[in-house]
Parts: structure tokens; C-alpha cells; sequence
């Protein structure tokens, strides 16, 4: 069972917009779940339009945690988009260390990105599945809801924040409410030769209600918080995300939601 998917129940806060973004863009993406980019506000349009993406990464982090005992992940998404609707696939291989049998995750998510005025909204249904999991003592497949928004600064150019809450009724494990709340921002750089430099970070805080602890391998009861701030790097249609990950989880879970940096480089086509 995974040491983060299978981390928690509660109810969500945050308090800091930090500097990020993530350099992914899919359903861990779909935003915010593992990333996902202020960046890509939608064109308000009526045409059918394609994307996908292909990332290599040293580490797959996803709200504090490795969900790849902190070993290289290859990632992918397939996005289709019409007006303010969206839909998508994303995958990456995992490792949720012995006992596991899960190697694959593969999310499908959908919503709409309405924009009012400056601000871009988000609001979407992502569905985290685990094919190759036996499941033994507990599901491990859920489902989150999420409603979020973002907008480019009115004061500052180049800087655009935004944030997102996430809720699913039963967490993976079968460990019932969960609350994210997690906020981004991202500032662009002037331009260094051929490369468009931006510093991203974010900033979430996960609750949990349950007695014996809602991140396993913890002593936390009710909540813990992640943070992650970076230096991306984009030419063309390739970025390069260089990040420090950290979390307050402290006193077990082997420590897979220590401090790490985690080099990224992801392809978008087109």
C-alpha cells in the first residue's frame, strides 16, 4: 500500500502562496495533483485541440511523498480540450515498496476551466487507479473532486497564483474523507538566451480524522503540510524543472517525505 496514497482523511488548509509550478501537465497534473501549469489558461474557442506530454524525472513526488522509493520515473499524458472542457489521461510507473504489488498508476480526469474576468477557474473530477495492485485488506483505486482557480498578478508582471482544493469521500485504503488545500505561484524570469526561466513553488496541507493516524509509518494524527519551490527552464517545447521537495512529516514512513531535490525534464507535443 502506498506510504502517500494511502496517507489520509480529513480536512485541508494552507496558509503560504509559495514560488511553483509543476513542470507536468495531465491529470497528476490535471493540475495541481502533480502538477499542472497556471501557464496553460484555455482558449475560449470551439475547436477540438490534442496535446500530450512525455516526462523523465529522477523522482515521482506527489504531495511530499516518492511514490517511486525515490528511484527515476518515466511519465506520459494525453490531453483533449474543446472550449472551456477538458479530459485526459496520465501514467507513470510507481513503487510502493515491499508488500506492494502496484507498479503502474494511471489517472483519467475531466472538468471545465471557466474564466471570469482575469481569473481562470478549474473545476474537475479526477479518478487515481492502480491496475496492477491485488488490493489485499484494502482498495486502493479513489476518486477526488476539485475546484480551484488562478489569475496573473495586476500588480506584478509575470506572477501568477492560484489555488486549489481537493476532496474525495474515501481516500486509497479505503480511509475515508480527505481535504487538500494547496497553493501555487509561479514568476517569470527575463529571458537567458535561448531558455524562459520561471521560479514556482507551492505550498499544501493535508487533514486526516482518524484515532490511529492518517499518514502511515507517522505519528501525525490530523494533518501534515508540503512544500516544493523550483527553477524551470523551458526552450521550445522541452522544460527543465530543477525542485526541492519537503514535508513536516517526521518519526517513520522511511523516510520517503524527507527533504529531496528532484531533477525533471518534460517533452510537450505539440
Amino acid at each position: 500500500m502506498s506510504t502517500l496514497k494511502t496517507m489520509g482523511a480529513g480536512l485541508a488548509a494552507t496558509a503560504t502562496i509559495a514560488l511553483t509550478v509543476a513542470a507536468t501537465s495531465g491529470a497528476a497534473l490535471a493540475d495541481g495533483w502533480h502538477g499542472g501549469s497556471f501557464k496553460d489558461a484555455p482558449v475560449e474557442s470551439r475547436k477540438l485541440e490534442l496535446s500530450a506530454t512525455l516526462t523523465g524525472t529522477s523522482d515521482y513526488v506527489w504531495r511530499g511523498f516518492t511514490q517511486n522509493m525515490e528511484n527515476p520515473a518515466v511519465q506520459g499524458s494525453v490531453d483533449l480540450t474543446y472550449g472551456i472542457f477538458y479530459a485526459g489521461f496520465w501514467g507513470s510507473n510507481i513503487d510502493f515498496g515491499p508488500g506492494s504489488d502496484a507498479n503502474v498508476e494511471l489517472n483519467a480526469y475531466t472538468g471545465i476551466k471557466p474564466v471570469w474576468g482575469p481569473v481562470t477557474f478549474d473545476f474537475g473530477v479526477i479518478y487515481y487507479a492502480y491496475p496492477s495492485a491485488g488490493d489485499a485488506g484494502a482498495e486502493l483505486d479513489f476518486v477526488e473532486l476539485k475546484a480551484g482557480y488562478s489569475m496573473e498578478s495586476p500588480w506584478i508582471k509575470g506572477l501568477t497564483s492560484g489555488t486549489t482544493l481537493y476532496w474525495t469521500p474515501d481516500y486509497s485504503g479505503e480511509l475515508g474523507d480527505v481535504f487538500t488545500l494547496e497553493s501555487a505561484a509561479s514568476y517569470a524570469l527575463p529571458k537567458f538566451g535561448m531558455f524562459q526561466p520561471a521560479i514556482s513553488g507551492v505550498w499544501g496541507t493535508s487533514y486526516g480524522d482518524r484515532d490511529e493516524g492518517f499518514v502511515f509509518g507517522t505519528n501525525l494524527k490530523d494533518r501534515y503540510s508540503y512544500w516544493s519551490a523550483g527553477l524551470e527552464l523551458a526552450v521550445e517545447n522541452i522544460t527543465f524543472d530543477f525542485r526541492y521537495w519537503d514535508s513536516d512529516v517526521r518519526g517513520g514512513a522511511d523516510g520517503l517525505a524527507d527533504e529531496r531535490f528532484v531533477f525533471t525534464t518534460t517533452v510537450s507535443l505539440p
